[in-house]
């Protein structure tokens, strides 16, 4: 059975204090309310270790929102895979569409990011997805299909099942716009098809692939629905305990 996985990318929002109430929080609530299925929150790099030690890991992991793709040396102001581990945490996420757009992530600097995340025990949450005018033009098979390839389909099978893949429609991020639950079910249905194309059907069917775009509470229990959405990666929920919460909880009915 492929994990079940709600994860919270808090991207650059939340000072130190504000961070560390907030995974408090959900910690206390998480711990008190068992979630049925794996929570992980994903904060900026300066509150990763002071927040590993407060969280209960039975219910709810750790992850980096990034990693740089070299190993160590003169890279300023670059945090390293290694760097991300020894904090305590144990995700990292890759590949999201602002540091492909923002940062001129190519492909091939996010396979090194990977390879060094997974070389250093990091599981990688690895973000696949189109912006507007490819969803327009029916072009976001072949962006998903070239995204996965360029980065991930390198990798040994056993690797692999470290990866989880988190399809992101550019164009629902922040937008308040999201994509129906049927555009969801087909691209991820897709993105598995890729998957046991290159590496198996076992592979496939136990890798999880989460949803990422504009999931609220009001809208997760119809999106996990779907055979093959297997969780979410949220954005502006992720900030409110409440928000987040009822996304988690959205797997208990």
């Amino acid at each position: 059975m492929r994990k079940k996985i709600v994860a919270g990318n808090w991207k650059m929002n939340m000072t130190l204090p504000e961070g560390v109430a907030l995974a408090k929080e959900l910690n206390e609530q998480l711990t008190a309310d068992k979630p049925n299925c794996e929570v992980v929150i994903c904060t900026p790099f300066i509150h990763l270790a002071t927040i590993a030690p407060m969280l209960n890991d039975e219910v709810i992991k750790l992850g980096a929102e990034n990693c740089a793709d070299k190993a160590k040396g003169a890279y300023t102001g670059e945090v390293s895979a290694e760097m991300v581990k020894s904090t305590g945490a144990q995700y990292v996420i890759l590949g999201h569409s602002e540091r492909r757009a923002y940062y001129g992530e190519t492909a091939e600097i996010l396979k090194e990011k990977v390879k060094l995340a997974l070389a250093n025990g990091l599981k990688v949450i690895f973000c696949v997805g189109e912006v507007l005018e490819e969803r327009e033009a029916g072009k976001q098979n072949e962006v998903v299909s070239s995204q996965l390839a360029g980065s991930l389909f390198d990798l040994t099978a056993e690797e692999f099942a470290n990866i989880v893949i988190a399809y992101e429609p550019v164009w629902a991020i922040g937008t308040g716009k999201t994509a129906t639950a049927d555009q969801a079910q087909e691209i991820h249905a897709f993105i598995r098809k890729e998957i046991a194309k290159q590496f198996g059907e076992e592979v496939a069917q136990n890798t999880t692939i989460q949803y990422g775009g504009s999931c609220k509470p009001t809208n997760a229990k119809e999106l996990f629905a779907k055979p093959d959405v297997d969780g979410g990666l949220i954005g502006g929920a992720a900030l409110k305990a409440a928000d987040f919460k009822g996304i988690i909880d959205a797997w208990k009915e």
